[in-house]
């Protein structure tokens, strides 16, 4: 093969390759806009809020069988880390009358009752964000109606009961940082701080590979779901990088008597910019099932 064979055909690859990237593209806009992925967004996210208030009030009333474990000193020093956590987000006179009062309370025994209403409600609002999901990325490819009501309820369900145990993992080590890691790990095992970050997106990566692939009722290999996951996680850190430049310029000093009601707005937007995310990312997965149907065996499933 000649030079001017060889650059013609590498013109022709770019060309492809260009025309297939920019199909893909507008599928995914209009995908975007024929299905409003803003509003269903919008949707998640408020009830992903409303699943966290019976969540904490499920959690709080477990602590108090798990208080026998711990030390007098070790419970001075957790009920000092809350109030301080707490101080950041409320008042203190707020702090001081409910926040204080409550530990004190919870620890004393477990509430069998609160774990129970807790539990259930948090499932309730969890699932029905996880519900939003899966019919829209189902909708997404084209198999509305695919699966029944039931079917969508229960798997819902699965798909929240599986966030929770992954958050249970990823939460606690995004929240600590590598550095407080670092102080937990013996010096042997000092290696081990160098696999934080790829742990926790290997975590969120198979999570989110998961969702797309079983929310779709006609069943592709698992690995033909990665794109929409990293494009999803690339949304994630840089929609949060972006948030909270926006917040530390525009609120860093603030002193404003609103202040304490930020904290729960600033959750209500990071949510909306995962769920929108989420969604994207559902909508790059079904337009490569369009412009390059080969690579995800839908001629077959159809």
């Amino acid at each position: 093969m000649t030079s001017d064979e060889l650059l013609a055909l590498l013109r022709r690859v770019v060309r492809r390759v260009g025309h297939d990237l920019w199909r893909l593209i507008t599928a995914t806009v209009a995908s975007c806009l024929r299905w409003r992925v803003t509003g269903l967004a919008a949707e998640a996210a408020f009830f992903a809020v409303l699943s966290v208030p019976p969540l904490v009030f499920a959690l709080t009333g477990a602590i108090g069988f798990f208080v026998r474990e711990f030390t007098a000193v070790q419970m001075r020093e957790i009920r000092s880390d809350v109030i301080d956590l707490a101080s950041q987000a409320m008042t203190e006179s707020t702090v001081n009358a409910v926040i204080a009062p409550t530990f004190d309370i919870v620890t004393k025994g477990g509430r069998l009752d609160v774990i129970s209403i807790g539990f259930v409600l948090a499932l309730w609002s969890g699932s029905r964000a996880l519900n939003v999901f899966v019919d829209t990325i189902t909708i997404m490819h084209g198999l509305g109606g695919e699966r029944g009501i039931i079917r969508t309820r229960v798997l819902s369900f699965g798909l929240y009961i599986l966030g929770l145990l992954t958050g249970m993992v990823t939460i606690p080590l995004v929240i600590a940082g590598p550095s407080l890691v670092r102080r937990w790990i013996p010096d042997r095992l000092d290696f081990l701080e160098s696999l934080y970050w790829p742990t926790v997106l290997l975590l969120c990566v198979c999570f989110l590979t998961t969702l797309y692939h079983v929310s779709v009722p006609s069943r592709s290999a698992w690995r033909y779901h990665l794109p929409g996951a990293f494009f999803t996680i690339v949304c994630w850190i840089g929609g949060s990088w972006l948030l909270r430049t926006v917040l530390t310029a525009t609120a860093g000093e603030s002193t404003s008597v609103y202040g304490p009601l930020s904290a729960p707005i600033t959750v209500l937007i990071w949510l909306y910019i995962v769920s929108i995310a989420v969604l994207i990312g559902a909508a790059v997965n079904a337009s490569v099932d369009v412009v390059w149907p080969h690579l995800t065996n839908r001629s077959v499933r159809d």
